[in-house]
């Protein structure tokens, strides 16, 4: 058989490119014409091609969730209550880091936590201003230097200043309640209560009222300019009514410290029949707009009224005169306190000494004194003062200085010994 040498560029196969006798050689050389009737029915054609294996990129591989099987609901055994036990490591005592030791120039070892930045470590007081100074000389340095050297506030100033804090101390809880008792009249009760109120409404930024809860028909609405002849009697028979402080603010009036008043009935047999509901009555609606309630409570312990009075009481003030007899019935007011089971009251009272009365000039007050301080808290002098003695409505600004003082000194000891808190 001739071999017939392919060429370069021929596209079509010659028949030595095929083994004699095989299906392509036949189709080379059909037997007849009809070249469509010798083709087979089929033609298969087997390629075995490598198998072919998918490799993930690294980057794939790195973010994919590895396969897991199915978790049958059913299959899920019941797992008992219990409790696990943590250990917490605690620093010991001496490794505590505190802003002292911040401020001592220490640093902490560990993060700190935001309490640290408190305004005294933050805050550079050299580069802040000082507010100008009271007081003669401090006050005349700090003009003649040009604001340039401030010394600060006078000691006197700062006394003061001292007890305004004191008189303006916050309370929670409800109003206070402070009665000002005797069993005797005359030793200037009523007076005393005027004065403890002006003193406190003079500084406080809330509201103070005086109650005159004398059955003996009270005087202490005498004691300022009054601006309504509305008393007790009318709140009472208006209670119902009243749901604002400006409702209440009619029946009240109000001086220029703004201490507001409530009188009492100046009908005797009406101010007798001013019971121990009735003071109930006045006293809810008072604690509802005023933070500390005064009450005038007259000159007996025994009635009605005082009972009501003094279950309200959260401090007490009593008042004895200069004489004998002054002295001695105020500590048995004291004993009868105590025998009827306000003890506690008796040790935080506060004794005001009224030394405007008689016999003052001739009478040891420092033995007075001494006796009280061994049953109660405080005990403070009032003075003399020609405005108190005409027995008219009192102007706190015309009061001499030091009457003044006593009085405010008089509000800062009732104040420091009632509780902030009602749980305190």
């Amino acid at each position: 058989m001739a071999i017939q040498e392919k060429q370069p560029g021929d596209s079509q196969p010659v028949a030595d490119d095929y083994p004699a006798g095989s299906e392509l050689d036949e189709l080379a050389e059909p037997e007849s014409d009809d070249f469509a009737a010798v083709l087979p029915h089929s033609l298969t054609i087997a390629v075995n091609l490598p198998e072919q294996v998918h490799v993930a990129p690294e980057e794939e591989r790195a973010v994919a969730i590895d396969e897991r099987p199915a978790v049958d609901p059913g299959g899920l055994s019941q797992v008992g209550a219990g409790t696990t036990s943590v250990t917490v490591d605690t620093l010991p005592a001496d490794s505590v880091y505190s802003r002292r030791d911040r401020l001592n120039g220490e640093v902490s070892d560990s993060p700190e936590p935001a309490a640290m930045l408190t305004a005294d470590r933050l805050i550079d007081t050299r580069r802040t201003k000082r507010p100008k100074p009271e007081g003669g000389w401090p006050k005349f340095v700090y003009n003649a230097t040009l604001h340039a050297v401030n010394l600060g506030d006078s000691a006197k100033i700062r006394a003061r200043k001292a007890l305004d804090a004191r008189i303006d101390r916050e309370f929670e809880g409800g109003a206070r309640f402070i009665p000002v008792l005797t069993r005797k009249g005359g030793v200037g009760k009523t007076t005393i209560t005027a004065l403890l109120g002006m003193a406190m409404a003079d500084v406080r930024e809330d509201r103070v009222i005086a109650i005159d809860a004398n059955p003996d028909r009270g005087t202490l609405a005498e004691r300022i300019n009054k601006q309504t002849r509305s008393t007790v009697r009318d709140v009472v028979t208006k209670a119902a009514s009243i749901s604002s402080f400006s409702d209440f603010t009619t029946l009240v009036s109000r001086d220029e410290t703004r201490l507001d008043v409530l009188a009492s009935d100046t009908d005797p047999l009406l101010s007798d029949a001013f019971d121990e509901d009735d003071y109930n009555v006045v006293a809810d609606l008072a604690a509802r707009y005023y933070s500390i309630v005064l009450t005038d409570c007259g000159t007996g312990i025994v009635h009605s009224v005082m009972r009501a009075t003094i279950q309200r009481a959260d401090s007490i003030v009593i008042v004895s005169g200069g004489s004998v007899d002054e002295a001695r019935l105020a500590s048995e007011t004291l004993t009868w306190l105590e025998a009827n089971g306000y003890g506690a009251l008796v040790r935080n009272a506060v004794v005001a000494l009224n030394t405007a009365t008689q016999g003052t000039q001739i009478v040891k007050l420092e033995e007075i004194e001494a006796h009280f301080r061994s049953r109660v808290r405080e005990i403070v002098r009032i003075p003399y003062d020609p405005h108190l003695a005409a027995g008219s409505a009192i102007n706190y600004r015309v009061l001499k200085p030091f009457t003044r003082e006593s009085a405010r000194e008089l509000a800062a000891l009732v104040l420091d010994g009632l509780p902030t808190g009602r749980g305190a």
